[in-house]
């Protein structure tokens, strides 16, 4: 399987983006933002549109446009602060519009599917360098920025006290969701990064560790779900992207059936 160079680009990607999503799903969960995941992931296809209307790399211009919805949501969360979920709904609206207007012109001569549900037929060695230094510039990010990130995700107004420039922050931590999202549409598909980002994450908080040990748990169940995701797809001859969502649903399950069964002690 492996002497396929498709397939080891595949990985290649695969390692990345489960280092990369439960560490960026770890803020989003614990901060209750999991559905702008959610809407930034689906808005992406809007930026994998406009590169191929423009035949340029999809997972950048996705990247690109998507940071443009991340910062327009951080944006009206100050004018939509008691109504969040209407903020959502405004950009979903104005992505999605996007996307459908330019597939359904005609303007895409392209197979936007394998956008979808994922696909490493699709995987080139160009898409791996892309999703290596957005993930490189993300990580480098995240480290930097690690303790105004925990303590904003724990107690926002605490951290505007203690002079932490939250606003600059969240837009920042924006971008970084875009980022993720955009090195994850090729294996995983639009339509279930939203998964890979709060799933493993969800599943390691059923450990309850520590911050940090949980978000090694997540990444170690994230790469996990990738990885067998990738595997299995092969050899079914299915889109990755479905078979990883539903391995992240059945791992999670598994572990609260060991805690339900009082096998805590051996996952702890």
């Amino acid at each position: 399987m492996l002497h396929y160079s498709f397939m080891q680009n595949a990985f290649m990607i695969s390692i990345l983006i489960s280092i990369l999503c439960p560490l960026i799903g770890m803020f989003l969960v614990l901060k209750r933002y999991s559905m702008i995941g959610d809407t930034l992931s689906h808005a992406s296809l809007a930026g994998v549109a406009v590169g191929l209307m423009c035949k340029v790399n999809p997972i950048l211009s996705a990247f690109l446009l998507t940071s443009v919805f991340g910062v327009i949501i951080e944006f009206l969360r100050d004018h939509y602060k008691k109504y969040a979920e209407l903020i959502l709904v405004i950009v979903l609206s104005l992505s999605v519009g996007i996307a459908i207007t330019i597939i359904s012109a005609g303007a895409v001569h392209a197979n936007v599917e394998s956008f979808l549900f994922g696909s490493v037929l699709t995987v080139t060695r160009e898409d791996f360098y892309t999703v290596l230094i957005l993930s490189i510039v993300s990580l480098i990010t995240i480290v930097g920025l690690y303790h105004q990130l925990v303590f904003i995700t724990f107690d926002e107004e605490g951290a505007k006290i203690a002079g932490i420039k939250d606003k600059m922050i969240n837009y920042i931590f924006s971008i970084l969701v875009a980022s993720t999202i955009s090195v994850s549409i090729r294996i995983v598909g639009i339509l279930v990064i939203s998964s890979l980002i709060a799933l493993p994450v969800a599943t390691a908080l059923q450990l309850n560790k520590g911050f940090k040990t949980t978000m090694l748990y997540s990444i170690l169940f994230s790469f996990i779900d990738i990885t067998l995701g990738i595997v299995i797809s092969f050899w079914i001859n299915a889109a990755p992207g479905g078979v990883t969502a539903l391995i992240s649903v059945f791992l999670l399950v598994f572990i609260l059936l060991l805690k339900k069964l009082n096998f805590y002690e051996i996952i702890k």
